[in-house]
């Protein structure tokens, strides 16, 4: 049987995890309801996107428009949350600056350079999106 080229408009589109962030690979059990598909794991699935999630989302994009110049780091975030107790908030915090990367409202930066936030590794910052500074620039005057 000739192999077949693949159809650029029949493959499925990538996804990213509400949960975590992270894209997700399609997979053949998937392909009925590839659409409904939302999370990476069963594990996302369990721990879906929480009022605490939300939460560190919103500190994310506080400390970002307040520390225009400043770094902010997932730690950050979670001591900003939970000054006490802000181990645990550690990874959700991570987890939330994802979200909002993949949304376009923030960049992942790992060594003064935007990464792509399904990818990164290790320690990263959190800055204003560039295309959302370029969008509050007023354009030129004519």
């Amino acid at each position: 049987m000739p192999h077949r080229q693949s159809d650029p408009q029949n493959e499925p589109h990538e996804k990213v995890c509400a949960s975590c962030g992270r894209p997700m690979q399609w997979r053949a059990k998937w392909a009925q309801n590839w659409a409904e598909v939302k999370y990476c794991s069963d594990s996302c699935r369990r721990r879906g996107v929480t009022d605490t999630d939300r939460r560190l989302e919103a500190t994310v994009v506080r400390l970002v428009s307040e520390r225009q110049d400043a770094p902010v780091t997932p730690e950050l975030v979670a001591r900003t949350a939970a000054p006490d107790d802000w181990q645990p908030l550690y990874e959700p915090a991570r987890r939330a600056a994802r979200r909002l990367a993949h949304r376009g409202e923030v960049d992942i930066v790992q060594n003064g350079r935007a990464v792509d936030p399904g990818s990164v590794r290790g320690p990263f910052a959190i800055r204003a999106s560039r295309g959302a500074e370029m969008a509050r620039q007023p354009g030129p005057v004519g």
